[in-house]
């Protein structure tokens, strides 16, 4: 069993690895920026140690003094949270080599699941459906490269191969542009991600965003959590979260849910980790994986009644997962709203003391937050404060105690776009649920 973890994170994140961490009595060592000091998981903590001045690049980001604290502590687990290093690979393995444990997969797992080409390689030989494209990195010849997208179908998408976050990809519409999209898509990916490699593939017009979550203990053990529907995005990032997805046919679930599980045994994964699909005519196309554990993890811990973050720390101690695919079953409805410390409708970053905050309770209610009255949100990170999670019998009752939840929320002295979600929850053609990943921007456009 791990001895001691350090904590490589901040926000609410951290604080829900703390939690799981005290509830198996793993000590903590929390480290933070100078901006950070007052955080409250970094006053819960059992040791904590100033890693740098506030901008991240110059304290969450920086390896060497992440290792150096856990060396000075005597912790023997790193634990990355979700964003700053959770998915670098070249950090997981500095962790590796200087002889602490990464609660996480291997570097060599997510080096292979960080290159879209060779994630859809991997997911192809275990029977996970992908989307049709390109065999990998797109051929030198024009005419072999305009034969592959005949044989795809307009539109198709042009993706760098070490892209994320929504750049280094344009879609084509037709023949003629073909060839200079892909070109200034490489010169794009060169530029930004230090590889000049593209890909094709098919560019589904009104899909949803469905991924599974799954755990692997590296031991020949894997199970999935079943699904969960992010659709409701602005730029690539989730507003709200929901499981499981609406009006997906239980076969079709369970079918995709198998293939990757087989697909985590076949690599050997580690920890949890999640298949991201488009979902579109009943049919999953998955377009990457996350090698790490998620902000919406909770919505799937609701219905599942599994601790994802306890089972990350069992599994990185050197445990076989604790449960098989036969002992979870799906329970109800849970949404989740993330709350941003912005504006609700031009989304501008809104740093600055909090003089009031009054959580929303009740039966089926989760907040999972670091803030309180007095807490001064820093400019230098993501404007994420929390999360308000909400579980019912059903869709139905789950909207309604969020929108309860909703009303009860309160924050003074900055702004959150806790208006927005109230206007969310009462939308109809979410109220319907099954809206696309282009149903927010669509909506917020056709605002203006």
């Amino acid at each position: 069993m791990l001895e001691k973890v350090l904590i490589a994170n901040r926000g609410e994140i951290a604080l829900r690895i703390l939690r799981a961490c005290r509830e198996l009595d793993i000590p903590t060592v929390a480290v933070f920026s100078t901006a950070d000091s007052t955080l409250k998981h970094v006053r819960l903590a059992d040791e904590s140690v100033c890693i740098g001045p506030a901008p991240s690049t110059q304290s969450y980001l920086q390896a060497p003094a992440i290792i150096s604290a856990a060396e000075i502590t005597g912790a023997d687990g790193i634990h990355p949270g979700y964003g700053f290093l959770s998915e670098n690979a070249d950090f997981a393995e500095q962790v590796e080599r200087s002889g602490f444990k990464f609660i996480g997969p291997r570097s060599e797992t997510i080096r292979l699941m960080g290159d879209k080409v060779s994630a859809k390689h991997q997911m192809r030989k275990s029977g996970v459906p992908t989307v049709p494209g390109s065999e990998g990195a797109l051929p030198d010849d024009p005419e072999e490269v305009l034969r592959i997208a005949r044989d795809i179908g307009y539109p198709v998408i042009v993706k760098a191969a070490a892209g994320g976050g929504g750049r280094g990809m344009r879609v084509v519409h037709n023949e003629e542009v073909l060839l200079s999209s892909i070109e200034v898509t490489q010169s794009e990916a060169a530029a930004a991600f230090g590889s000049p490699v593209v890909y094709m593939e098919k560019f589904l017009q009104r899909p949803r965003h469905v991924e599974i979550q799954i755990l692997a203990d590296g031991q020949g053990n894997a199970v999935h959590l079943g699904d969960r529907d992010c659709s409701l995005q602005r730029r690539h990032q989730k507003i709200i979260e929901e499981a499981p997805a609406p009006g997906i046919p239980d076969d079709v679930r369970e079918e995709v849910g198998a293939a990757c599980v087989q697909a985590c045994i076949d690599m050997g994964y580690t920890g949890a980790g999640t298949f991201e699909f488009l979902y579109e005519d009943g049919r999953f196309f998955f377009i990457e994986m996350n090698t790490r554990v998620q902000v919406e993890h909770p919505v799937t811990e609701m219905i599942t009644g599994v601790d994802i973050v306890k089972e990350q720390l069992l599994i990185a101690g050197g445990q076989k997962l604790s449960i098989k695919q036969s002992d979870i079953s799906f329970n109800g409805h849970a949404i989740e709203c993330r709350i941003n410390a912005e504006d609700p409708r031009t989304f501008m970053p809104s740093p600055g003391l909090i003089k009031t905050f009054h959580a929303p309770g009740g039966h089926g209610v989760r907040v999972d937050s670091h803030i309180y009255s007095g807490y001064q949100v820093p400019p230098h990170y993501d404007s994420l404060i929390g999360k308000i999670i909400t579980h019912g019998d059903d869709r139905e009752i789950a909207l309604k105690k969020m929108r309860q939840a909703l009303d009860e929320f309160v924050v003074e002295g900055i702004r959150t776009n806790s208006a927005l979600h109230r206007e969310l929850v009462v939308d109809s053609s979410f109220v319907a649920g099954g809206v696309s990943i282009h149903y927010l921007e669509s909506k917020l456009e056709h605002e203006h």
